[in-house]
């Protein structure tokens, strides 16, 4: 045992040793990190008016009374003007089954005008307060909501539940709602004492001490080098982007050390206010956490508000918002009302499209998990601004050589070459009449095609590279590097399923329900079947199109206006792109059900194994419905028509549609074009119109039924309880939108490079609909914490992967490159001579054959000429593929395995040359670990010290 005095003794003597933490404090930071951590809380960083709404005594709260032991779930408090009661809580007694379900809940009979002049008179006594974030007495924060209907018949289970939180800790206090009478809240606040219990269980790091970093001549150099380019940059004009910091000031920088929270330690910590310490989104997650772990019955598994919601004994719960999201007084002269209100103003706002996303504060009201998900889509947004520029380059550069290109120009001078019938109606035609057509194809298909493909590829994982390191630089950030998921509950229909057959977990070595192997690969089997199932259905809604494809073109070749009749392509392409769009939408909500029914069914352990099998069903339901047509355009469309004279056909009834002479990739284009513009019309109207149409009709109700007058201001709880909650499926939907974007994005990009920038048009929109659609339009969700955003990296590298193969085969088989290399270099009249858009002279007239039609009658000619490599008919061998066909099929093999082998080997370089986290942020981390554990020793140290000089002894038991 070492004595304290000689340890501290022992502490002094090595000062001369090494440099000690408080000489380290008196060094210049050089690089302060900024955190948004819940230091900020306390600091003078809130919006102007929160300081005194916030901010109470440091007493600690008062405990709440020992707890009956009768089986009663009472909490009855008074709100009392000028000696008269205005209200008096619910009442609900022991004795469930002798009463009615009125009788059991109300005790005493409210009615609304009293209501309304209670909240009224706390608005006045309060006016600083925001309505609806304290209890009755002004003081106590309500951290949570629970929503129950009086007519439920769970009484007993909810009485057990509340009656338990009381005994873990938490207050509670009933309000019923202004807007539905069968509607009643349970407000809960989480006392000071409860808040450190739980706080030191959950591990939650807070602040501990201001930030020191060492400084060596590396870091003094560098130092004095970011002074001078500051002093550079404050004489150049400022970012528009940046955000105003005067208007925010709660992205003040700071510099605190984090520790996991220790009652034994409270005095290491930076408490300058018990009520702002803990963050609102802290206080939020610790009563989830106690909500999630209180029993409702004496069953072991009989715990957790997500079976109650389940069952019916609430009907929602949810953390209030911070007050409302407007204000009659603009922010810049009298400051922000509330984070909500900051957020609303700085983020939300359709004016702000162009700024730079508040991220710390987005975490700090919503949650790391939603807070990396607006880091990764803004990440992702910032990404596409390169793509963008480079695919608009690529279109440019076809625009502008359009009409100097020699296929183009041949095309639209062939005035007397004339091509077969192009359908079983149609009539012989000549090419120069596809001018237009070939000058559109030029856009997309022309010599920079190649380079945006190999462009994209590599930008594919230059992006996930980095984003990596700006995870690694966010985890750093918000405090996340030493953070481990907490051991997840089960999830009930496991419990009830497999509750017979029990197993220790290695885990918490405690036991809990099996799952055996044989019945969870067979119910593996019976989804896997499902799944395969709903592909064979995707294959018959492309089929589908595929014959309506073929029914239109008739149709409008035959049409009697003239304009369709001569577009009768553009026509056909354009309507079966909008009736596949129908089919997709369609399909979708058809995939959801099936996608939730599967997963259900394999009985997944934990929330996040569900979660995590349901987006992947998702993506690949939805990636095969949105890419099917597509992928038939793309490497079947005209592939299989067969030729003059031996045309395939469907029910021996329709001909196969065939390429035009310029190509496919036009057809393709198209189909991207069209489904990508809808698709995200449509996606934003779901994600923000349809909410906006939800809560209008929702109010249109309460007043056109009387429930509420118009005049009448709603607490907090009840305008949340009227919001839309978020979605079932979390941040699944939000991410599966942008995943398959991306796949669009980078797939077929080599066919329309224009897709990076309907993107980045479109995410510029999407931040601020969904910044919009969780400030106004959701109720606030519970803020959950995450490292990463989860399986959907995995899904992204593997689009990665399957980008390179089909841009590879876009290339070399829909498009006309590889056909007009081979020319040029084999057949062109540049053989052996430098390469020139004259090599190209001819090309048209090589890549078409010869078909007798026979005799024909009324001057028409003989031949005609279709696009194809094969013998005329005069040859030895009519209509046998020639050896140019042979040629540019050995090109098209070639450049597939070259291509492909050249991208992934500049892929996997690029890869191992970008680090997943900075070295600097990796030194900075070791460092700072370091220095925890020596200043956690000092301040031991320090302690003990103080300990001793006040009560004037030495101490001699063992450290905290």
């Amino acid at each position: 045992m070492v004595h304290h005095s000689a340890s501290i003794q022992s502490f002094k003597q090595q000062k001369g040793m090494h440099t000690s933490i408080s000489e380290i404090l008196k060094e210049k930071s050089l690089k302060p990190s900024r955190r948004s951590l819940p230091c900020l809380a306390q600091s003078r960083t809130h919006p102007q008016n929160l300081n005194h709404i916030l901010s109470v005594p440091l007493n600690p709260e008062p405990s709440s009374k020992p707890r009956s032991a009768s089986p009663s779930c009472t909490d009855i408090s008074h709100q009392t003007e000028g000696g008269k009661d205005l209200y008096a809580e619910e009442s609900e007694a022991g004795a469930y089954d002798c009463r009615t379900d009125q009788s059991l809940l109300i005790k005493k009979h409210v009615t609304r005008a009293r209501l309304e002049a209670r909240t009224e008179s706390l608005q006045e006594n309060n006016p600083a307060a925001p309505s609806g974030l304290l209890f009755r007495d002004g003081k106590k924060r309500i951290d949570y909501i629970l929503v129950y209907k009086k007519s439920s018949p769970q009484v007993e289970k909810r009485c057990t539940f509340e009656r338990n939180l009381r005994a873990e800790g938490l207050m509670l206090e009933k309000e019923p709602s202004l807007t539905n009478n069968d509607i009643m809240f349970v407000k809960i606040h989480a006392p000071w004492d409860t808040l450190c219990k739980y706080a030191e269980q959950m591990n939650i790091r807070m602040p501990f001490r201001k930030k020191c970093y060492f400084t060596d001549w590396k870091s003094k150099a560098m130092g004095r080098f970011q002074l001078r380019w500051r002093q550079l940059k404050s004489w150049l004009p400022r970012n528009p982007m940046k955000l105003d910091k005067e208007a925010l000031p709660d992205l003040e920088e700071t510099d605190c050390y984090t520790a996991p929270f220790s009652r034994a330690r409270m005095h290491h910590f930076t408490i300058n206010n018990r009520e702002t310490f803990f963050s609102n989104s802290t206080r939020s997650r610790i009563v989830h956490h106690v909500l999630q772990r209180t029993k409702y019955e004496d069953r072991k598994s009989k715990m957790g508000i997500s079976r109650l919601l389940g069952n019916g004994t609430y009907e929602a719960a949810f953390p209030p918002h911070e007050g409302g999201y407007k204000s009659r007084h603009p922010i810049k002269t009298h400051g922000a009302q509330n984070h909500r209100h900051l957020l609303y103003e700085r983020w939300a706002r359709w004016g702000m499209w162009y700024k730079y996303q508040p991220l710390d504060l987005i975490r700090r009201y919503f949650g790391e998990k939603i807070g990396l998900y607006f880091a990764w889509l803004g990440w992702y947004t910032g990404m596409l601004i390169p793509a963008a520029l480079v695919g608009l380059f690529v279109f440019l550069y076809g625009l502008f050589t359009m009409d100097s290109s020699q296929v183009s120009k041949e095309i639209c001078e062939a005035n007397t070459t004339i091509m077969c019938p192009m359908c079983e109606n149609c009539s012989s035609w000549i090419l120069s009449d596809s001018c237009v057509y070939a000058k559109v194809t030029h856009l997309f298909d022309n010599s920079g095609t190649v380079f945006f493909a190999i462009f994209m590829a590599i930008w594919a994982t230059v992006f996930l590279e980095f984003w990596k390191r700006r995870r690694a630089e966010l985890t750093y950030d918000w405090d996340l590097i030493d953070w481990e998921e907490e051991e997840e509950e089960l999830r009930p229909q496991f419990e009830a399923k497999y509750s017979r057959v029990e197993r220790v977990n290695p885990i918490s070595g405690k036991p809990e329900p099996f799952q055996p192997f044989t019945d969870k690969l067979g119910r593996l089997m019976v989804s896997v079947s499902g799944i395969f199932f709903m592909m064979s259905l995707v294959v018959t809604a492309v089929f589908a199109v595929v014959v309506f494809r073929l029914f239109a073109m008739e149709k409008f070749v035959s049409f009697k206006w003239e304009f369709v009749k001569k577009n009768w392509q553009f026509a056909t392409s354009g309507t079966g792109v909008c009736i596949n769009f129908v089919i997709i939408m369609s399909l979708n909500v058809v995939y959801e059900k099936v996608a939730y029914l599967l997963t259900n069914l394999e009985h997944p352990r934990t929330e996040s194994e569900w979660e995590n099998s349901f987006a992947l069903k998702m993506f690949f339901f939805q990636f095969v419905n949105l890419n099917s047509s597509t992928f038939y355009i793309a490497f079947f469309l005209g592939r299989f028509a067969g030729r003059p004279g031996k045309y395939n056909k469907i029910f021996d009834t329709w001909r196969l549609e065939e390429c035009h002479p310029s190509g496919c990739l036009i057809d393709l284009c198209l189909q991207m074009g069209v489904i990508m513009v809808l698709k995200q019309i449509w996606n934003n109207f779901m994600e923000l119109g349809y909410p906006l149409l939800q809560n209008w009709w929702s109010r249109r109700k309460m007043k056109k039924g009387g429930q509420i007058e118009s005049k009448v201001l709603l607490p907090q709880w009840d305008k949340d309880w009227n919001l839309q909650p978020m979605n079932a499926h979390g941040l699944v939907d939000e991410y599966l939108e942008m995943v398959l974007q991306f796949g669009f994005t980078t797939i077929f990009v080599a066919a329309f490079p224009l897709a990076p920038l309907l993107a980045l048009l479109n995410n510029i929109i999407e931040i601020r609909l969904d910044a919009y659609k969780f400030v106004t339009q959701w109720r606030r969700p519970m803020p959950a914490r995450a490292t990463d955003i989860g399986i959907w990296h995995g899904v992204l590298e593997w689009i990665g992967v399957l980008a390179v193969i089909t841009n590879a085969f876009v290339i070399a088989i829909t498009s006309d490159y590889i056909p007009r290399f081979v020319y040029a270099f084999k057949y062109g009249p540049c053989v052996n001579q430098t390469y020139g858009n004259i090599c190209l002279a001819g090309y048209m007239n090589s890549s078409l054959s010869v078909f007798d039609m026979g005799d024909q009658k009324n001057g028409h000619p003989r031949y005609c000429r279709y696009r194809d490599y094969r013998a005329p008919p005069w040859s030895a061998q009519p209509y046998e593929f020639t050896l140019q066909f042979w040629h540019v099929l050995a090109a098209r093999l070639a450049f597939i395995i070259v291509f492909e082998h050249l991208v992934f080997g500049i892929k996997s370089f690029i890869a191992y040359l970008i680090p997943d986290m900075p070295k600097g942020l990796s030194e900075r981390v070791r460092r700072e670990k370091y220095l925890m554990q020596e200043m956690m020793y000092e301040a031991e140290l320090e302690h003990l010290q103080k300990e001793r000089k006040k009560n004037g002894k030495r101490y001699h038991h063992e450290w905290p």
